[in-house]
């Protein structure tokens, strides 16, 4: 059975990106938001078993996200995908319940041990 994936970026060259990452023999149906505005939307409405998250994006940023997600339990993993690595901000987006933050662009490699580290693959 396949895990439903949300990426949640701005940036249509980065969501593609993070897709291309995913691991090959990961069984997933990936869906996409175009900011946090989105994403909220689609985590009320549908269970998703993976978030993968921008921080800097119109409307509601990711932290915004991550404050909403903190309040009402929407989805229990989050990868934060950023290039925002200030040890502040990875602090913070920890502080709010994100297991992991990944630098723009992905490396699959640590992408796949994230994944495996929290049994998701």
């Amino acid at each position: 059975m396949s895990i439903p994936v949300l990426i949640c970026d701005d940036s249509a060259l980065a969501r593609k990106q993070v897709k291309k990452s995913l691991p090959s023999q990961w069984d997933v149906e990936v869906q996409f938001a175009t900011n946090g505005r989105e994403a909220l939307e689609v985590l009320r409405e549908k269970q998703i078993g993976v978030l993968f998250l921008d921080l800097t994006m119109p409307e509601i940023d990711g932290v915004g996200v991550l404050e909403a997600n903190h309040a009402e339990k929407l989805v229990d993993f989050i990868i934060v995908v950023s290039a925002d690595i200030q040890p502040e901000m990875q602090s913070r987006v920890s502080e709010l319940g994100a297991l992991a933050f990944i630098q723009k662009p992905v490396n699959t490699t640590k992408l796949t041990e994230i994944l495996q580290q929290y049994g998701l693959l």
